[in-house]
């Protein structure tokens, strides 16, 4: 029998101890031949990330020792830290940004010299014994300059700029015969999935690149993942529909005299539909599909928020849906008929899953996380459409409480967090999360929003945040805890509101220019636009150019959306969760909000972290920041604790 307690005060076996110890991030995933590399982010050892190798016998080892940090800092997002061939391993060391050199049961050698310089999304050109990089450059004044480059494996002092002018690279790939390189450029005041252009360049006998040729995209089209199949044929994705879809380009070669626009065919969508195959590129290195032979891809692809695994045969240009338990798949890998990638689902954490295309067989070969919890602690996203403003339709999942060993007292209806995703030109996602099943299984309902301007819903979805941040995004999160609170689903005097990043922007936005969440929770929030237009990375730079508009000229649509800049508004309790190392938000940012709180009166918290970045990877911190958010509610919607967790400072409570 079921013990009656009030929503909040369940007792759950999903602890902040439990989550930090068993859970390890799964990332960049690359095949060597018969071996099977991967990054794993492990907050046990205070975030580091460590390359690691799986054998065909299953047998999994670190290939990176203590105190090696495989990640990199281009666009401050990285992503792409390292490549793979013959069995030796590139990839860059967090501490010094150089490249490192490691043949197996061997250590590290630095390759490149100690420079202000940042290297990503690498690829191995054998034939000329070099790497070829995306290069981020420090050294001199004023934004770092970024550039495709060559490095020669035998004197990694031996640098050679391959194409530059441009304000972003990402995606060098090679033609498999090596004579062709093909990458993805893009300029301020566009973000990748605004727009950018496919080129492909001859590479000449002295390795520099010879005649450019743009393929494919503009200001207004984004293209994603270029890949190339082993006849020479350029696949790449690309939104000029509205959805992100795949297209081909049949080069002619060699390159000689110079292609003009439109004398190669690009055909239009292989396989036209209302769904993504593509997704916004926050870090280097992202992979929807795989091409297996010159007529096979396997890819993923998203509709309304659930992605699925296909075939598309490349001759018939027939898309077939492979059957998985999947609801969440990404970095797709293959080599010949083994297919690796990244998988989630409601009842599953994140795992690395291998799929043998001849047998037509799944297998797991590394969780994110080894716990076993029993199903009656865990609550199923269920995905849901509400009205918001316009006449239009937003998304989100809705997480309802769910514990088998408690109920609530008659009546009572259950706490509401709603989640803000980052970005905010991302997504939320269904694989089940820990995190949020956290607050679930103790009694409170989550709803993971995704709002306008989040992707898998099309690119005119996407562009509903254009010149609206800080309007669209809190008016959907707003409009979804007001659907469920007018469902009877949730009490609609004790709604909060999270998010991390951009994500803390949309919470601070709602809680200060409306009258909805009675609480709320900012992780390395914006809280002053003009302050994040001046003092951010080059990444982000011109990002609020399409966000809010163009700064100074619209000057006075950074003051009216600043929460820093209408505090008197704001009347309900906050906590500020924040890096102290953080470039993408700097601290500031936070602490500016909180004394304001302060000297208003309002119950307010601050927990800061030495040593942390633009989100938080060491475990002591993602416990402390787990359980300081749970306290924080329980004191301001007074409810008790089912077992003491660390208390946080509040002031003015």
């Amino acid at each position: 029998m079921n013990t009656v307690s009030p929503y909040g005060s369940w007792k759950s076996p999903i602890s902040s101890d439990l989550i930090v110890s068993g859970t390890v991030g799964l990332g960049q995933i690359a095949i060597d031949g018969d071996d099977i590399y991967w990054v794993e982010g492990r907050p046990s050892e205070a975030g580091r990330s460590v390359l690691v190798r799986r054998t065909p016998d299953g047998t999994i080892n670190d290939v990176t020792p203590h105190p090696f940090n495989v990640r990199t800092r281009v666009n401050e997002y990285g992503g792409a830290s390292f490549a793979v061939a013959g069995g030796v391993v590139y990839f860059s060391h967090f501490a010094d940004q150089r490249i490192y050199s490691q043949a197996l049961d061997s250590q590290p050698e630095p390759l490149t010299p100690a420079a202000n310089s940042r290297y990503a999304d690498a690829i191995v050109d054998k034939q000329r014994n070099r790497l070829i990089w995306v290069r981020e450059d420090h050294a001199g004044e004023g934004e770092p300059v970024n550039t495709i480059v060559s490095i020669n494996l035998d004197n990694g002092a031996d640098i050679q700029i391959l194409t530059q002018g441009n304000d972003f690279y990402a995606s060098p790939r090679l033609s498999p015969d090596g004579s062709l390189l093909s990458w993805i450029c893009w300029n301020h005041p566009n973000m990748p999935w605004d727009g950018t252009e496919l080129w492909v360049a001859q590479i000449k006998a002295d390795g520099s690149l010879g005649e450019k040729y743009l393929v494919a995209g503009g200001v207004d089209e984004s293209i994603f993942q270029p890949e190339w199949s082993p006849d020479g044929v350029l696949y790449f994705v690309s939104d000029k529909s509205n959805w992100w879809n795949f297209y081909r380009w049949q080069s002619r070669t060699p390159l000689n005299p110079p292609l003009v626009r439109g004398e190669a065919e690009i055909e239009t969508s292989l396989c036209e539909m209302a769904a993504e195959f593509g997704l916004p590129q926050w870090v280097f290195g992202m992979s929807t599909y795989a091409v297996v032979s010159e007529s096979t891809i396997i890819c993923t692809y998203t509709q309304q928020g659930k992605w699925y695994l296909a075939s598309l045969d490349l001759t018939t240009k027939h898309l077939t849906t492979i059957e998985t338990p999947y609801t969440d798949i990404s970095s797709v890998k293959a080599q010949g008929q083994i297919v690796v990638f990244l998988a989630g689902s409601p009842t599953e954490s994140t795992a690395i899953v291998q799929l043998n295309l001849a047998k037509s067989q799944l297998e797991i070969l590394r969780k994110s996380s080894n716990l076993s919890i029993n199903p009656g602690y865990l609550s199923a996203p269920e995905p849901i459409e509400f009205p918001t403003e316009n006449n239009l339709t937003a998304f989100g999942f809705f997480y309802p409480p769910k514990n088998q060993d408690f109920a609530a007292p008659a009546g009572e209806k259950p706490p509401l967090v709603v989640k803000s995703h980052g970005g905010p030109t991302a997504a939320t996602s269904s694989s089940m999360n820990l995190k949020i099943q956290y607050w679930t299984s103790r009694g409170f309902a989550v709803l993971d929003v995704n709002y306008g301007g989040s992707t898998g819903y099309g690119r005119e979805y996407r562009k509903r945040l254009q010149d609206s941040w800080g309007i669209v995004d809190v008016d959907d999160c707003a409009n979804g805890a007001k659907y469920l609170a007018q469902r009877g689903l949730v009490d609609g005097e004790r709604m909060a509101i999270a998010g991390g990043s951009a994500g803390g922007y949309t919470t601070l936005c709602a809680l200060t220019f409306r009258d909805v969440f009675k609480a709320g929770a900012s992780y390395y929030g914006v809280s002053d636009l003009e302050a994040l237009a001046g003092d951010t990375h080059k990444f982000e730079a011109r990002y609020l150019d399409g966000l809010i508009g163009p700064y100074p000229e619209r000057k006075d649509l950074y003051v009216a959306r600043s929460p820093i800049h209408s505090a008197e508004r704001l009347s309900c309790p906050v906590i500020f969760f924040q890096g102290l190392e953080d470039k993408v938000v700097p601290p500031n940012q936070a602490e500016m909000m909180v004394e304001i709180l302060k000297a208003k009166g309002l119950p307010v918290a601050y927990v800061a972290y030495e040593g942390e970045h633009h989100g938080f990877r060491r475990a002591e911190n993602i416990k402390r920041t787990l359980d300081g958010e749970f306290y924080f509610y329980s004191r301001v919607f007074k409810f008790e604790l089912a077992e003491p967790v660390e208390e946080v400072q509040i002031y003015n409570l």
